[in-house]
């Protein structure tokens, strides 16, 4: 499979109150392939999400390099990495952060008509990715009418829309009960082959990681394998 999403060395180092250098990422090494579902886990304040950030284009690293599909992020200009984000990057947070005015079709449309795409053609497409998070039958719901579940399905429908080269989630589950947890991992254990993607996840969830292909771990700076065994129950 060809690799999608590579880091390279990457560091990323913020100023302390005192003026002295706070280092969160110590040179991160990372390749993930299309079709790939990649966990990462680790304590909270590890760097987990400063790391998804920075392989999403949403911040810059202090040293080291980003490559989506070969292309250095530090070659783009600011817009033109906003528009890798929207074309090429799916997201999906612990919150959904839909648009509440909106339905959950319009929601998952949003994406593509930002990106240009018809209203036809935006329209069959959500309509494609709500049926297969099982939704089709609450399309037409406003965010207010659907459960927590259901919006955060939402939120992975609007993060494939674009059929991005890699989607990265931060906690999805992190802010739903058992029931609606176990129904969305169901969902990104297929994700990634189903729909020919890379994904890295950053959970805390065993029962969400223990699905992924691979499992890495967060420690000191770095990615280290991690033992599923050692997850926590």
């Amino acid at each position: 499979m060809s690799v999608v999403l590579e880091a390279r060395g990457v560091r990323k180092s913020y100023v302390g109150g005192d003026g002295s250098p706070i280092d969160v990422l110590a040179g991160v090494d990372l390749r993930v392939s299309r079709g790939e579902f990649v966990a990462i886990i680790g304590a909270s304040g590890s760097g987990k999400s400063t790391l998804l950030h920075l392989l999403g284009a949403l911040d810059e690293p202090t040293g080291g390099e980003v490559l989506l599909d070969g292309a250095p992020y530090a070659d783009m200009t600011a817009a033109q990495r906003a528009a890798l984000r929207n074309a090429r990057i799916g997201f999906v947070f612990q919150f959904h952060h839909l648009l509440r005015e909106f339905n959950a079709r319009e929601n998952v449309m949003m994406p593509l008509l930002i990106a240009g795409a018809g209203d036809a053609a935006a329209g069959a497409r959500a309509d494609a990715l709500l049926e297969a998070v099982g939704l089709s039958a609450r399309r037409l719901h406003l965010p207010t009418q659907l459960s927590g579940g259901e919006q955060q399905r939402v939120a992975v429908a609007r993060a494939l829309a674009n059929a991005p080269a890699v989607v990265l989630a931060d906690e999805p589950s992190g802010n739903l009960d058992h029931a609606h947890s176990e129904n969305l991992h169901a969902i990104f254990a297929g994700l990634a082959r189903d729909f020919q993607t890379a994904l890295v996840v950053v959970t805390h969830n065993r029962h969400l990681a223990v699905r992924a292909d691979r499992l890495l771990a967060m420690e000191s700076g770095v990615l280290v394998p991690a033992a599923r065994e050692a997850m926590p129950a």
